[in-house]
C-alpha cells in the first residue's frame, strides 16, 4: 500500500513539474506569429552524422585494386570537425561484415580508430545491396543526433551476387531495399552513392535511382583515382559549402608557393587537401608572415599513401603561404573546403496572411554560433535572392536583394491571391546558405488578420479579438491532449527505452570460425526485443527467437530465455529462464544447438 502511495506520488510530483512547461509551451505555439517565427528561427546544423557504406565483396577487387577507396573514405573522415560530428561504418557482402555504430569525434585519436577500422576490412564472395543500404539505415535511426545533418555515403558497383545455396532472389532483394529507402526517405537520410567503373559492369541507374529517391547525388567515375575529390565534393555539398581548387602544380624537386585565401573571419576551418601518388612535404606562413608549424596547437596534419591533409583551426583572415615540395615530375592537385558556423535567417514578417498588391519588406541576416554578424565586407562578397515561390501554380520568381550593408534586403510583391513561399538564398565564393521557408497566404478570407506592408502594426480589434479566442479554444485543447499524453507516457512502462549496446559474434562451432564484432545499438527498441531480431532475422538463427531482453533499472539489461537454449556467463550455465541480469561490460554466450552456432555478447553502457 505504501509502494502505491509512493509511486503515485511520485507521478504527481512529475505532472506538477512538466504542466508549467506545457503551458508554457502551448501559449507560445498558440501565439498568432508562431507560424512565422517557426520557420524563421530554426536552428544551425553545422555537424555531420555519416554513415560510410563500402561494399567489400571481391568484385570490388578488380574495380580498386590499389584501395583507393579506402584512402577516400579516410580523408572524409579527417575533414570532419575536429569535434562534434558521427560516424559510423558498415562494410557489407551479402551480409554485413564488420560495423561500427556512429562514434562522436572528439579527439583525433577517435578519427584514427575510424581510419584503422577501415584497413581492417576483408573482402567477401558474394553482394547484396539492400543488406548494405538497410543496416546503414538502421545505423543512424540508431544513434544519430536530431540536431546533426544525417548522410549515407555508399561506395559500390550497383550489382548484386546472391549465394544461389541460401535461395536468395532478386525480387526478395529489391523489396527489403525498397522498404529501407522509403525509410530513408522518412527520417531526412540522403544516400550519397559512388560508382566505380574499372571493369564497366557498373550499374549506374541503380546507384543514380538511390541518390535520387533520398535526395542525395550520384556519383561515378572509371578511375578509383577520383575518389578522393568525389568524397570532397560530397563533403561540401552536404554542408553548403564549395571545394575551391587552388592549383595543380608538378613537382620540381624543390619547395613551390601556393596562395591559400581565407576570405573572411567567420572560418571555423579551413581544410587543405594536397593529393599526391608521392610523398609530399609542406611548409605554412601566415598572413603576418610568421612562420606556422605543421602540426601544432591550431594546425592539424592528416597523412596517407594518397593524400595529405592540414586542417587550420580558427585561421586568421588574408593570404596563407603554403609551400609544397614533392617528387619531380609529379602531379599535385590541392583544394580548399571551408567549414563555416553560419546560418541564414529570414526576419520574422509583420504577419502570415496578405491580400493581392500587398509589398511586404524581406529583411535577412547571418548568424554564427546564435549571435547576428554584422561585418559587412561578408555580406558585400556574396550575392542574395529571394525565391518566391507560388504554391497555387509552381511558378518561382527570383528577386535579386540588396547587400550593401549588414543585411540582405529586398521587397516581395503578391501578384495573386495565392500561397506563397519565400526563402532566401546567399551565395559565396566558397560557401553558399539557404535559410529555412516563409509561408505567407493572399488567399481571400486570409487578409482577415493582414497588417499593413509598410509594418505599422495596425490591425483591426474586433478581428484581432475574434483571431486571439480562436487560438485560445485552440491552446486549450492542446493543453489537454499534452497532459493526457504526459500522464499516458509517465505510465506506459511497456514502452521503455534501452540504452548502450549490444556487441554481437558468432561463432561457428563445427570450422571454429568467428564474425567480426559487430556493435547493435539498443536505443531503436522499446519494451523489449529478441535475439532474433538483433541478428537481423536470419533464418538460420530463428532459435534464437526465444532469448528475449528487456530494460532493468539502473541502465541494465534483462535476458531470459527458453527451453533448448543454454546461457553462459564466465564459462558457466546460467539460470536465464527467470531472467538474468546484465550490467556494463558483462558477457555471456548463447548456444543454439540445431544449428551448432554460438553467439557472444558483451553488453555496453
Amino acid at each position: 500500500m505504501l509502494r502505491k502511495y509512493q509511486s503515485n506520488r511520485t507521478t504527481k510530483t512529475l505532472i506538477q513539474r512538466i504542466f508549467p512547461a506545457l503551458l508554457l509551451a502551448l501559449c507560445i505555439a498558440a501565439s498568432p506569429f508562431a507560424a512565422v517565427q517557426a520557420y524563421a528561427a530554426t536552428s544551425a546544423q553545422s555537424h555531420i552524422d555519416a554513415v560510410l557504406l563500402i561494399d567489400v565483396s571481391n568484385s570490388m577487387k578488380t574495380s580498386d585494386k590499389n584501395k583507393v577507396a579506402s584512402e577516400a573514405m579516410k580523408m572524409f573522415i579527417d575533414m570532419l570537425s575536429t569535434q562534434g560530428d558521427k560516424v559510423g561504418i558498415v562494410a557489407y557482402t551479402d551480409k554485413v561484415q564488420r560495423e561500427k555504430a556512429l562514434l562522436e569525434i572528439s579527439s583525433e585519436t577517435d578519427k584514427q580508430d575510424l581510419k584503422d577500422f577501415i584497413d581492417g576490412l576483408d573482402r567477401g564472395a558474394y553482394t547484396d545491396i539492400a543488406v548494405g543500404v538497410e543496416e546503414a539505415v538502421k545505423v543512424l535511426q540508431n544513434g544519430s543526433d536530431p540536431n546533426h545533418e544525417p548522410i549515407i555515403v555508399m561506395l559500390a558497383d550497383g550489382n548484386n551476387d546472391f549465394n544461389k545455396s541460401t535461395g536468395r532472389t532478386q525480387s526478395e532483394s529489391d523489396k527489403e531495399l525498397n522498404a529501407a529507402v522509403e525509410v530513408a526517405k522518412k527520417n531526412g537520410y540522403p544516400i550519397y552513392t559512388i560508382g566505380l567503373n574499372a571493369d564497366g559492369k557498373l550499374n549506374k541507374q541503380k546507384l543514380a535511382d538511390l541518390s535520387k529517391e533520398t535526395g542525395g547525388k550520384a556519383f561515378s567515375t572509371d578511375s578509383a583515382d577520383d575518389l578522393p575529390q568525389i568524397l570532397s565534393e560530397i563533403f561540401a555539398s552536404h554542408l553548403k559549402l564549395k571545394v575551391v581548387p587552388v592549383q595543380s602544380i608538378t613537382a620540381n624537386g624543390d619547395y613551390q608557393d601556393v596562395t591559400v585565401n581565407v576570405p573572411n573571419g567567420s572560418v571555423l576551418e579551413a581544410n587543405i587537401s594536397i593529393m599526391s601518388s608521392q610523398p609530399v612535404t609542406a611548409k605554412l606562413t601566415d598572413p603576418s608572415g610568421n612562420a606556422v608549424t605543421i602540426p601544432s596547437k591550431d594546425v592539424v596534419l592528416s597523412k596517407s599513401s594518397t593524400y595529405s591533409l592540414i586542417k587550420l583551426l580558427s585561421p586568421q583572415e588574408g593570404d596563407w603561404k603554403l609551400q609544397v615540395k614533392g617528387v619531380p615530375k609529379d602531379k599535385i592537385d590541392i583544394n580548399l573546403v571551408f567549414n563555416y558556423d553560419l546560418e541564414l535567417k529570414i526576419d520574422a514578417l509583420p504577419s502570415a496572411t496578405y491580400k493581392k498588391g500587398d509589398k511586404i519588406d524581406i529583411t535577412s541576416h547571418l548568424f554564427s554560433n546564435g549571435t547576428q554578424v554584422t561585418l559587412s565586407n561578408l555580406y558585400q562578397d556574396m550575392k542574395a535572392v529571394l525565391l518566391a515561390t507560388d504554391i497555387d501554380t509552381g511558378d518561382v520568381q527570383e528577386i535579386e536583394l540588396d547587400n550593401s550593408g549588414d543585411v540582405f534586403k529586398g521587397t516581395f510583391e503578391v501578384k495573386e491571391s495565392h500561397d506563397y513561399e519565400l526563402k532566401v538564398r546567399a551565395e559565396g565564393s566558397s560557401f553558399y546558405r539557404e535559410s529555412a521557408p516563409v509561408k505567407i497566404s493572399a488567399k481571400a478570407g486570409g487578409a482577415a488578420t493582414t497588417s499593413p506592408p509598410t509594418g505599422t502594426g495596425k490591425e483591426e480589434p474586433l478581428k484581432e479579438a475574434s483571431s486571439n479566442t480562436l487560438y485560445y479554444i485552440i491552446g486549450s485543447i492542446l493543453l489537454v491532449l499534452a497532459a493526457a499524453a504526459a500522464w499516458y507516457v509517465l505510465n506506459k512502462k511497456s514502452a521503455r527505452g534501452f540504452v548502450g549496446q549490444l556487441v554481437v559474434e558468432v561463432k561457428d562451432s563445427n570450422t571454429g570460425e568467428k564474425t567480426y564484432p559487430q556493435y547493435k545499438k539498443l536505443a531503436g527498441f522499446r519494451g523489449k526485443f529478441t535475439l532474433h531480431q538483433l541478428l537481423q532475422l536470419a533464418p538460420e538463427l530463428k532459435e534464437s527467437e526465444s532469448v528475449i531482453f528487456t530494460p532493468a533499472k539502473n541502465d541494465r539489461l534483462l535476458l531470459r530465455s527458453g527451453e533448448g537454449v543454454t546461457v553462459e556467463r564466465s564459462g558457466r550455465a546460467a539460470d536465464a529462464s527467470r531472467g538474468l541480469e546484465l550490467k556494463s561490460g558483462d558477457r555471456v554466450s548463447v548456444s543454439l544447438n540445431t544449428v551448432d552456432k554460438t553467439i557472444y555478447l558483451e553488453y555496453l553502457v
